[in-house]
Parts: C-alpha cells; sequence; structure tokens
C-alpha cells in the first residue's frame, strides 16, 4: 500500500496503542471493562427486546450468530490471532453479555 500521511497516521495510533498495551496491567483492565461492557450490553438487549415483544426471535438469532461468530474468530484460529488483544477484548465482551443474558434468565424464573 502506498504511505500516504493519513496511513502513516494510522501505523503510528496503532503502533502506540500497541505498545500502550502491553503493560500487563493495562491488558487486563481493558479486558475487564469490555466484560463489564458486555454485561451492560446484555442488560440492555434484554430490556429493549422485551419492550417491543414482536422482536424477541429477531434478537435471540442475531445474538446467537454473533455468539458463534466470535467463537469460531477466538477458536478456531491459530493462537497468534487467538491471543491478539482485540480478539480477547470481543470474547470478553462475548462472555459479559452470555452471562448478563443467564442472569436476567434467573431474575425472570423468580
Amino acid at each position: 500500500m502506498q504511505n500516504t500521511r493519513i496511513n502513516t497516521l494510522f501505523d503510528n495510533i496503532a503502533g502506540g496503542l500497541d505498545s500502550f498495551f502491553r503493560n500487563p496491567w493495562r491488558r487486563f483492565s481493558l479486558l475487564l471493562i469490555s466484560l463489564l461492557l458486555g454485561n451492560f450490553l446484555g442488560t440492555a438487549v434484554s430490556t429493549i427486546s422485551g419492550q417491543k415483544a414482536d422482536l424477541d426471535i429477531v434478537a435471540s438469532a442475531l445474538l446467537v450468530a454473533a455468539t458463534e461468530a466470535i467463537n469460531r474468530l477466538a477458536y478456531s484460529t491459530p493462537v497468534a490471532t487467538a491471543r491478539s488483544l482485540p480478539v480477547q477484548a470481543l470474547n470478553a465482551i462475548k462472555l459479559g453479555l452470555i452471562y448478563s443474558l443467564f442472569v436476567e434468565a434467573f431474575k425472570l424464573g423468580s
């Protein structure tokens, strides 16, 4: 690809973020924030789709498809790709989302 100013800018930003998140505590904090974001998204999705009763099946189908796509990306790719920070953050969001949906199901069941 041609080395334009915008390309150089994006490369510098990506390199800076990569060096910033090499610190294990920063990486752990980003993954924890991703987990909590997934928890929030799960609560928001279940609340919104529960309010409009006609979107329940569509929302659940989209969530299952997204979960399976993230599973395929995180668990069936080479180790170097699966250990990358964006893939781990997506996996943490997925885990928080699934956990939140289980908690919502237990709340509705009681």
